[in-house]
C-alpha cells in the first residue's frame, strides 16, 4: 500500500486523542490549573507518529481544546507561524501547559521571538507578561548581550513581590538564572531574593531544588563549582 501523504483531518485525530483520554489524568491534571486528561507520553508517542504537520496543527489548535491544542504545537513547524499569530496564539493559551509549551517549543525557535519578548514583556495582562518574562530569561542564559541585567533586576526587585502567581513564578526564574549566570550580579540578586522572600515556603519534595531564589542561585552554582573541582579519588 503506497504510503499516505495526506494529513490525517482533524476529526479522526480529536477522536484518537478522546480514546486516550483518562479521568485520573484529567483530576490530577486539574489541580494544576490544566483542563485535559491525556498521558503526555502517549500524547508525544501520537505526536511522533504524526510527524510535522503544519496544516494539522493549525486545524487542532483551532479547536480549543487543550490536548489538541497541546499536540499540535508538537506537529507544527515553528517558523511557519507569523508575529501576529503567535500573539494571537499567546492570548488564547489560557491554561498553564498550553501557554508553556507554545513559549518553549514554538516562539522560541521562530524568529519574531526577540520582538514578542519586548512586546509581551510590557503588556498590561500578566499571562502574556510572563512569557515576556520567560524569553527574557532565555536570553539571560544563552544571549545575554544587549540586555540590562542591572534595569531587570531592578524591576523584579520593585514588581515581583505583588505580582500575580504566573508572572511573579516567571520573574522569580528570570531573577534566579542572572544569579546563576551572571556572578558580577549574584549578590544583588541574593539579596533581592532574601529581602522580598517570594517562593521561600514552596512545598519542595526532597532531592529536589527549591523555587526561593537565594537556594535555587547557591544550590545550582554549588553543583557548578563541584563539576569543575578535580577529583581526588
Amino acid at each position: 500500500m503506497p504510503e499516505q501523504t495526506t494529513d490525517p483531518t482533524v476529526a479522526e485525530v480529536t477522536a484518537e486523542l478522546a480514546a486516550l483520554e483518562d479521568p485520573r489524568v484529567r483530576a490530577v491534571n486539574e489541580k494544576h490549573g490544566d483542563d485535559h486528561g491525556v498521558n503526555l507520553t502517549r500524547l508525544r508517542a501520537l505526536a511522533k507518529r504524526l510527524k510535522t504537520r503544519p496544516a494539522l496543527a493549525r486545524g487542532l489548535w483551532a479547536t480549543d481544546d487543550t490536548a489538541a491544542r497541546l499536540l499540535s504545537l508538537l506537529i507544527c513547524r515553528p517558523k511557519s507561524y507569523d508575529r501576529a499569530e503567535l500573539d494571537t496564539m499567546l492570548r488564547e493559551a489560557r491554561t498553564p501547559k498550553v501557554h508553556d509549551w507554545l513559549v518553549n517549543y514554538v516562539v522560541k525557535k521562530n524568529p519574531h521571538a526577540e520582538e514578542l519578548r519586548v512586546t509581551w514583556t510590557a503588556d498590561p495582562d500578566p499571562v502574556v507578561a510572563s512569557a515576556g518574562w520567560a524569553l527574557t530569561t532565555e536570553r539571560v542564559t544563552k544571549e545575554p548581550a544587549g540586555l540590562d541585567l542591572t534595569a531587570l533586576l531592578d524591576t523584579v526587585e520593585s514588581e515581583m513581590k505583588d505580582a500575580p502567581d504566573r508572572l511573579q513564578w516567571a520573574m522569580n526564574h528570570c531573577l534566579a538564572r542572572i544569579g546563576i549566570d551572571h556572578p558580577e550580579h549574584r549578590p544583588r540578586a541574593l539579596t533581592i531574593g532574601e529581602r522580598l522572600e517570594v517562593l521561600k515556603d514552596y512545598p519542595t519534595p526532597p532531592g529536589c531544588t527549591s523555587p526561593y531564589a537565594p537556594a535555587w542561585i547557591t544550590e545550582i552554582v554549588r553543583r557548578q563549582q563541584q563539576s569543575l573541582t578535580p577529583s581526588t579519588t
